[in-house]
Parts: structure tokens; sequence; C-alpha cells
């Protein structure tokens, strides 16, 4: 039997797809520095204003990287900014964008039950470019809307680290 490459070609065709499944995926997450350089431009930014704030960051998957919390935070307020971030990594939109999504009978409304979840603006998502890598979120300020302001100034601090 002669080696054709019609043959060649439409071995190549069937055996393509199954040499892509067994390699390992390479994404981009959230890093120590970046987390470090938006926490602390979101606090002083918030500290500026005169409101006690903590900061949480997390990565792609969820997970926590970073807690930070001035000095007269309130106690809830670190449970509040982890959520903040998990809600904004998870629905990939500012948690003041899911707030008004899923409000009163929205067909989304379901999506508040979720654990970890809560319906608080000041969690902003984390991107390089288009890829989601994670979540930042704030709490301490008396409105929600200076919440997520500080954490967009957080997110502006480290663009140069976010392309």
């Amino acid at each position: 039997m002669r080696f054709t490459p019609i043959f060649a070609a439409a071995l190549l065709v069937i055996a393509a797809p199954f040499t892509v499944h067994g390699q390992a995926l390479t994404q981009r997450n959230m890093s120590l520095q970046i987390a470090r350089t938006i926490a602390d431009a979101a606090m002083a930014a918030c500290q500026k204003e005169g409101n006690n704030v903590t900061a949480a960051v997390v990565d792609r998957a969820g997970n926590m990287v970073l807690l930070l919390r001035s000095d007269a935070a309130n106690p809830h307020n670190a449970e509040l900014a982890r959520r903040k971030a998990y809600t904004s990594r998870t629905f990939g939109m500012t948690t003041l964008e899911f707030r008004n999504r899923t409000a009163g009978t929205s067909e989304f409304a379901g999506q508040r039950q979720l654990a970890d979840v809560i319906p608080l603006g000041g969690g902003v998502p984390v991107r390089i470019g288009t890829e989601l890598i994670g979540g930042f979120g704030l709490s301490g300020s008396p409105v929600q809307e200076a919440d997520e302001k500080c954490a967009m100034t957080g997110l502006a601090a480290a663009a140069n680290l976010l392309k």
C-alpha cells in the first residue's frame, strides 16, 4: 500500500481534534503585585474622603488573594469586601450593575440567592484585555457609590499591570 498525500491529509484531519484534549491550559491569573496595587490605591482614595475601608481581592477562581483593613474599619467590612470581590468576579460586572440587574422581579433576581454573592456596590471585575482574572471589593464608605468610585481608582492605578 502506498502512502499518498490524500491519505496523509485525511489522517491529519481525523487525528487533529484528539491531540488537543490532553494539553494543559494556560490562563492568566491575579498576582499579589496587581492585588496590592489596586487595593493600596483604592484605600488611599477612600481615606482622602475620610472613609475607613476594607479591601479584598480574589483571583480568577474566586479565591482570596489579599485582604487589607484600615485601622478604623468596622469588623463586618472584611466579609462585605470579600463578597463584593467574589460577586464582581463571578458575574464579570460591577456589583452596582449586579444590584440593579437583579433587583425586584427581574428574571435574574434568583442569582442573589447564590452563596457568597451580594448585591451591594463596591465590587469591580479585574481584567487583562477581555480576560477576567479576578475581582476587587471595597467596603466601608457611607454610600455604595463611594466604594465603587474608590475601587475604580484602584483599577486605574493598576492599568499598566493589566496589559
